[in-house]
């Protein structure tokens, strides 16, 4: 079982515009059978840590739906709003405090860090993050949120192209 990060960045490092759109990103050419696509990745997870902000961006996009099946961990600091039915638990506070619970709610299979950069950060800062996935799309933003806000040494473990995606796999590195 690992916890992962995986998301797509443009060239320049930034994962959404100032605004928090994926515009940019729902407009690129990429293979959702092909490497390092998130239909297969997503197959392998088992529970989600997800920031406020990405939950959002998802229930706008999505029109109110809740669309994951696995139980999935809303880290924030403000009062959201769940649909019904939902595997979701709101979490406050730091996320090593939860990881074990997420973990075991997994099932066998892998964490998913989904969305903000600073969410995976804190889950490095704890020691807790192993793996970072990232597909660079064929854009710039010029700014936005960032890729990651850390200083991390990552190992290459893997790297594909999917369409216009340069993708790459990477371990996190520990002391």
């Amino acid at each position: 079982m690992a916890t992962h990060f995986y998301t797509a960045s443009s060239l320049d490092g930034f994962i959404a515009t100032e605004q928090h759109s994926l515009d940019w990103l729902l407009k690129q050419d990429i293979d959702q059978d092909g490497p390092m696509a998130y239909a297969a990745f997503e197959k392998t997870i088992g529970a989600l840590a997800m920031g406020a902000s990405t939950y959002e961006w998802v229930m706008r996009h999505e029109d109110g739906r809740w669309g994951y099946t696995q139980p999935t961990w809303v880290f924030t600091h403000r009062d959201l709003d769940v649909p019904e039915g939902a595997a979701i638990r709101i979490a406050r506070g730091d996320v090593a405090d939860v990881h074990a619970e997420m973990l075991d709610a997994a099932g066998g299979k892998d964490l998913w860090v989904v969305g903000g950069g600073d969410l995976a950060g804190q889950f490095a800062d704890a020691g807790l993050l192993d793996e970072v996935w990232v597909q660079y799309a064929p854009v710039t933003l010029g700014s936005g949120a960032p890729l990651l806000p850390r200083s991390l040494d990552l190992e290459l473990v893997d790297v594909a192209r999917n369409r216009n995606f340069m993708c790459g796999r990477y371990r996190v590195v520990r002391g």
